[in-house]
């Protein structure tokens, strides 16, 4: 996306130019509601009026926390065209975190779910409610939602023009709270312009296409689900599909269905689909791109989501809430061997690098801290210079946390976080290493790999996998099977069959810490 206006490279600025491209093409199909691009301009129009009617600033932050629903990208977009800041609030929060945050970001307004998955969230907060929050809008409740909007039809239509028009490229866009490598959420300030530079970039390499049927699973409030979701999705002029909750049989009832083309998702969604005992009484027919990321991606399950499940085009990205959301992607000419074993190439843009714990470069083939420097690196973390200092050094590189080794191509291949390694007898180990091989054994659908305590080497790898429907399978036999495929110390001393799955965060990934935790309690 390139253009010399700085008011062209805002969210609300594409917003409307999708709304004059696409018309009366379905935006967003949620059940029975149907938005075109049209309406989706002049709903997010809406939604700033009711919150310059509460008295809402240019600057102000306002939340949403909440599911994925209609809603929820629409409270969004009013935001942004409100000129305020976004602060999207994890849905598996509980009340003291999600008011932890409110506090911080001094939301003035926060737009709140009534009711999911059993739990009151107004009700959840209420107790906790930090003065600064001047206005709760509860979504799904009463007339809540329409008495908002009706109180904005009074604000003429051009202080939502002054508005819009006062915003750059440059401007935030949104607060992102993240909990780094330590410590409580840090909230990453992100600018407009970053975004529809790096995900118009995106979009284009994964083959995001105007006729595409998207089902977002990957929740709102992370960049996946938001940035990836529903802002590249617009940028194209595809439909969104926005599912609340990752159900295995939903999913592939709303693919079956609504003919879904694009599903985007961690190796774990993937994954569940593939284990999924009825996955064959489903017309999967329409599925055509894919993309995935994470410090695993095995290359099996990149064959398997191929012959499978029928994507036509997989990809693999990698990236994260302080750079925006992403930085390297494959090429849709790369190799199926590169797409399953990287993440591919920076962006343009975006400079790359491995160091070692001084900050040294490495050359390509040795592990090292992958540092990042660009554009759409973020502009710190809010209101915490010590953080952003820590994080982003003098010469502007992003230090990820991540561990990486570059090819001589210039080709990533993330092998872990630098925090989930566990040492065996002095030799680092990196679960996703050890995982990627693991995953290709034929009974196994997932496994992911923690360090558990042994007196003997300090620490050894325990394996917990859910096996394949109809499959059965002894440690014994594994650890076997394991030795034949690594060094002696990656193998895994233990392996727990996990019969309820694992524990998941609610962007689909395994909750590592949590995992650790129940291993050591099912040990001897």
């Amino acid at each position: 996306m390139s253009s010399s206006n700085k008011q062209d490279l805002t969210l609300p600025a594409m917003i409307e130019a999708a709304a004059r491209r696409h018309g009366g093409r379905a935006a967003i199909v949620e059940g029975e509601t149907r938005i075109d691009y049209a309406g989706l301009a002049a709903q997010g129009r809406r939604v700033a009026r009711g919150l310059i009617a509460l008295g809402v600033q240019a600057g102000d932050r306002v939340a949403v926390w909440a599911p994925n629903i209609h809603e929820w990208i629409l409270a969004a977009v009013g935001t942004h065209m409100a000129g305020a800041v976004l602060v999207p609030i994890n849905t598996r929060m509980k009340g003291e975190e999600a008011a932890d945050i409110l506090a911080r970001s001094r939301a003035r307004v926060l737009f709140c779910i009534g009711e999911f998955l059993g739990t009151d969230y107004p009700a959840m907060l209420a107790p906790l409610r930090p003065a600064a929050l001047a206005h709760v809008v509860a979504l799904r409740r009463g007339t809540a939602w329409v008495d908002f909007l009706a109180g904005g039809d009074a604000v003429p239509a051009n202080a939502v023009d002054q508005r819009i028009a006062a915003l750059t490229e440059d401007s935030i866009a949104d607060l992102m709270f993240t909990s780094g490598t330590t410590g409580r959420p840090k909230a990453v300030m992100s600018a407009h312009g970053p975004t529809l530079r790096a995900f118009e970039v995106w979009s284009r390499a994964v083959g995001l296409a105007e006729d595409d049927r998207y089902l977002i699973v990957n929740p709102f409030f992370h960049s996946f689900g938001y940035k990836a979701g529903w802002v590249a999705a617009f940028q194209r002029g595809a439909t969104v599909y926005p599912l609340d909750v990752f159900d295995a049989e939903r999913v592939m009832q709303a693919i079956a269905c609504e003919r879904i083309s694009f599903l985007p998702g961690p190796p774990t969604l993937y994954q569940t689909l593939l284990a999924h005992p009825r996955l064959h009484d489903y017309d999967l027919g329409s599925l055509a791109g894919a993309v995935t990321g994470a410090a695993s991606v095995p290359p099996v399950l990149v064959e398997r989501m191929r012959s499978e499940l029928g994507f036509a085009r997989v990809t693999t990205a990698y990236g994260l809430t302080e750079c925006g959301g992403v930085a390297t992607i494959n090429d849709p000419a790369d190799t199926a061997e590169r797409i399953a074993t990287t993440c591919g190439k920076p962006l343009p843009g975006t400079e790359l690098r491995i160091a070692d714990p001084q900050g040294r470069l490495l050359p390509p083939g040795q592990a090292g801290e992958v540092l990042l420097r660009g554009y759409h690196v973020m502009q710190g973390y809010f209101e915490d210079e010590a953080a952003t200092a820590s994080a982003i050094d003098a010469e502007g590189w992003l230090h990820t946390g991540d561990v990486g080794v570059l090819d001589e191509q210039g080709y990533l291949r993330i092998t872990d976080r630098l925090k989930d390694l566990f040492i065996v007898g002095g030799f680092n180990c990196y679960p996703a290493e050890i995982e990627r091989v693991l995953a290709a054994h034929p009974a196994i659908a997932q496994v992911a790999v923690v360090g558990v305590p042994d007196e003997r080497m300090g620490e050894v790898g325990c394996a917990c996998v859910q096996l394949r429907s109809g499959e059965s399978l002894s440690a014994d036999a594994l650890i076997a099977w394991a030795r034949e495929r690594m060094a002696n110390y990656k193998v895994p001393r233990h392996v727990l069959v996990m019969e309820d799955g694992f524990p998941m965060t609610a962007s689909n990934k395994v909750q590592k810490r949590e995992l650790a935790a129940e291993a050591r309690e099912r040990l001897p």
